[in-house]
C-alpha cells in the first residue's frame, strides 16, 4: 500500500520532513533556495507557486513560512520582513486538503498548539506553534526548570541549548536537535523531527479515518 504524499513548503534542510517521513508519509520538499542537504525528493521553486501548480499530487501539506517577521530579535532591531502566513493559509484553504502551518511564538496563527523540547526529551526548549485544519493535541506545557546556555557560550552539563543566532557547538546542536545531517544555518531554522513526528501521526490518523469513512 502506498504512503500518503506530503509536501513540505519552505522545507529548508528538512527537520520537519524527517519527522513526517517517520510518521508514515512519502515526503517531498520545496524551497526557494537550493538545499543540497535535504534528504528526500526536493524542488527548488517558489513554494506557493509550486503548490498551486502541483497540489493534486499530494494528500497533505506542511508549511514553515520564514519566521523573521515574528521573532523578537528582528522586531527589536526594527527589521522589516514579509509575512507569508496569510497567503499560505489562504492557499491551503483553497486546496481543501489536510494542512499544518508551523511558526514561532508571536506569529499570527489561529488556535495553535505549542510544542516544547522537553515534551520529547530534547535538551532545548525551542517553542513552536502549529495551526491546522484538523484537530491537534499536545502535552501540557511544563515550567522550564533547566537553565539555558547563554548565547555564544559552549553548553555546560546541566544546561539546555539555545540553537539560534550565533550559537556555539554545531555538533552538540545536531545531537540536541536530532539532525545529524544539518549545517549551522539549517539547525537555526529547523524544527526538531520529533515535533513533526508528533504532528504527523495525528495528520496520518485523520487521513486514514477519512479514507475509512
Amino acid at each position: 500500500m502506498s504512503k500518503p504524499r506530503l509536501l513540505d513548503l519552505f522545507c529548508c534542510q528538512g527537520g520537519a520532513s524527517v519527522g513526517y517521513r517517520e510518521a508514515g508519509f512519502d515526503v517531498t520538499g520545496v524551497d526557494i533556495d537550493p538545499q543540497p542537504r535535504y534528504p528526500f525528493v526536493f524542488h527548488q521553486a517558489d513554494a506557493l507557486k509550486f503548490t498551486l501548480e502541483h497540489h493534486r499530487e499530494f494528500d497533505a501539506f506542511h508549511a514553515s513560512p520564514p519566521c523573521q517577521a515574528h521573532t523578537n530579535a528582528q522586531r527589536i532591531q526594527g527589521n522589516d520582513h514579509p509575512d507569508f502566513i496569510p497567503a499560505t493559509r489562504a492557499l491551503f484553504e483553497l486546496i481543501g486538503k489536510p494542512w499544518v502551518i508551523e511558526n514561532v511564538p508571536g506569529a499570527p496563527l489561529t488556535n495553535p498548539v505549542m510544542l516544547c523540547g522537553p515534551m520529547f526529551e530534547l535538551e532545548t526548549y525551542r517553542h513552536r506553534l502549529f495551526e491546522s485544519n484538523i484537530p491537534l493535541s499536545a502535552s501540557t506545557h511544563q515550567a522550564h526548570s533547566v537553565p539555558t546556555t547563554k548565547m555564544g557560550r559552549p553548553v555546560k552539563d546541566g544546561e539546555f541549548m539555545h540553537v539560534v543566532g550565533n550559537f556555539t557547538g554545531v555538533d552538540k546542536a545536531r545531537e540536541v536537535m536530532q539532525m545529524p545531517w544539518a549545517s549551522r544555518d539549517g539547525l537555526r531554522e529547523a524544527i526538531p523531527p520529533a515535533y513533526a513526528l508528533h504532528i504527523g501521526r495525528q495528520l496520518l490518523a485523520h487521513i486514514n479515518q477519512e479514507a475509512a469513512a
